[in-house]
């Protein structure tokens, strides 16, 4: 029987069956991670806010947004080609996690992890937080995946020397800022990692600087759009830090560190240990001290914990390989099947609490348990009856069956305007709605660019948020002939629980003007 031998003592693999072995079992593992988020996720939820926003990119395609850079606008786009139901914008987000499954894969089969470490790194990524964050078409699958990415890109580098591995870094990187301006803290890792480790000789080949013009020209078309719309990031960046950001306590950031991989902190903890001192991963130390510099800055700058998750997919691989090796003779050879139960067995008594798979009435029952674990606490500090994300998974088809009412019942749809109170609202009306050119905008995010006033606005259709001042629209009676009531938002537990619809026809004055006025005012403030 052909047998390769392993770099490490009393591992053998077979080699006539291995490459079969290993297609096989990790074609497996990226179908489970196409079909999981079905089974994951209540049919009583909806899309959640922020997925609103980023669909209604693929009908404004431009090389930058307010929040966000533009490769999420592409895979908006890609969404919209294939349908845009909801099945699809599950099937690509999980598809993206799907391929930072696979690049860990072969992460381990650099660090020379075999087939076993390859199986344990794929059910670890799975059962942690970054499966949750696979979970929603956001920013943050594809961001972990140009982390991925660049690692393995750079380790393949140092494993054969070849120049075209930095070449690749470079695309990585430079998609990756494309998609997520927060790849900047991996690079303040990476670069003084590299500095004061033994594969701080990469920095005298000149490939590596042609490698990081690469990126840059990649950037480039995107830094020139923050140039010319006077950086819009900037003020992002300050408005989060106003009103998210400062809520946040760099310790508990820490915890959440922690609580993200809890069902695997086994090989988290198993892959720093090994990365520090084992001596077999000597020329991976780069690794970890960019690991911890980074983290390093991510609590200084009391980032959200979810912001950190591209940090660990190498931690896993390593985690994974030292297992691998580890547990080779005698009796330990029999801890591995325990390696593979455990997480699986953690995930499953987590489910309930990282997944939408409870129902709000069901979760309601458990207000306790989901109190001390955390996660009934908002954004805004405050305590909720559900998980803000959960909670931002309802309500918003009767927004937009309540706004289809309105829009029905105006004759000349040329001349209405859709204003909704936030981007969550626009989006998700631009997205239910049987209307396909309804064009709902709002005065927050990237709606503030996208309204349409080239023809004469007679009515208005507003989504008022519940709580919001003068809920009998008087400010706006003097200048319409007639407002109307639609309706509000019912559902009991949906953050926008109380949002109302009202239908304004009729004006008397002009609102473009008033428009463009406000518009003026809200770029301002943002």
């Amino acid at each position: 029987m052909n047998s390769k031998k392993s770099n490490y003592p009393g591992l053998q693999v077979d080699q006539s069956n291995f490459f079969s072995k290993d297609l096989g079992l990790m074609s497996f593992f990226v179908v489970l991670k196409l079909i999981l988020p079905f089974f994951l996720v209540n049919s009583i939820y909806e899309l959640h806010r922020d997925e609103f926003l980023h669909l209604d990119q693929a009908n404004h395609l431009a090389w930058g947004f307010q929040s966000v850079p533009p490769v999420t606008s592409i895979f908006a786009l890609l969404i919209k080609f294939l349908g845009g139901c909801e099945v699809v914008v599950r099937l690509v987000s999980a598809a993206i996690g799907a391929t930072t499954l696979i690049f860990t894969w072969k992460i381990v089969e650099e660090l020379k992890g075999d087939l076993y470490a390859k199986v344990l790194s794929a059910v670890a990524l799975i059962c942690c937080a970054i499966g949750r964050l696979d979970l929603l078409f956001q920013p943050n699958a594809f961001d972990i995946l140009s982390w991925t990415a660049i690692y393995f890109f750079l380790i393949k580098y140092f494993n054969t020397k070849s120049n075209r591995f930095l070449y690749l870094t470079a695309v990585a990187l430079g998609i990756g800022f494309l998609n997520k301006y927060s790849i900047s803290f991996l690079i303040v890792g990476l670069i003084p990692g590299l500095l004061v480790s033994n594969q701080r000789l990469i920095f005298k080949n000149k490939h590596l600087y042609f490698a990081g013009l690469v990126a840059l020209l990649i950037m480039l078309p995107n830094l020139l759009w923050q140039y010319y719309n006077d950086f819009p990031v900037v003020w992002h960046m300050k408005e989060l830090a106003k009103t998210q950001l400062d809520k946040i306590d760099r310790i508990d950031f820490l915890k959440e560190q922690l609580l993200y991989f809890i069902c695997v902190i086994f090989i988290v903890s198993a892959g720093i240990i090994t990365l520090i001192f084992h001596k077999t991963f000597k020329n991976y130390r780069w690794i970890i001290i960019g690991f911890f510099i980074s983290l390093a800055f991510f609590t200084w700058f009391r980032a959200k914990a979810y912001y950190a998750a591209g940090l660990y997919p190498v931690i896993i691989a390593a985690g994974c390989v030292y297992f691998d090796f580890a547990l080779t003779i005698g009796w330990k050879k029999y801890l591995k099947i325990l390696l593979i139960i455990l997480p699986i067995g953690l995930f499953s008594l987590t489910l309930k609490f990282a997944y939408p798979i409870l129902s709000p009435q069901q979760i309601i029952e458990r207000h306790e348990k989901f109190s001390n674990i955390g996660l009934l606490r908002w954004e805004d500090g405050k305590q909720h009856d559900l998980p803000q994300d959960f909670a931002d998974m309802q309500g918003w088809k009767e927004i937009a069956t309540l706004t289809d009412i309105a829009y029905e019942g105006v004759k000349d749809k040329s001349a209405v305007l859709v204003r909704a109170d936030n981007y969550g609202e626009a989006g998700a009306i631009n997205y239910y709605s049987r209307f396909k050119n309804i064009n709902a905008v709002a005065y927050n995010a990237d709606y503030l660019n996208w309204f349409k006033l080239d023809k004469p606005i007679k009515h208005l259709i507003l989504i008022r948020e519940f709580g919001e001042e003068d809920p009998q629209r008087k400010k706006e009676q003097p200048y319409f002939r007639k407002i109307t009531k639609i309706g509000e938002v019912k559902a009991p537990y949906a953050r926008e629980k109380g949002t109302s619809v009202f239908l304004l026809e009729d004006a008397n004055i002009d609102i473009n003007s008033r428009i463009k006025s406000e518009i003026k005012e809200a770029k301002h403030d943002n």
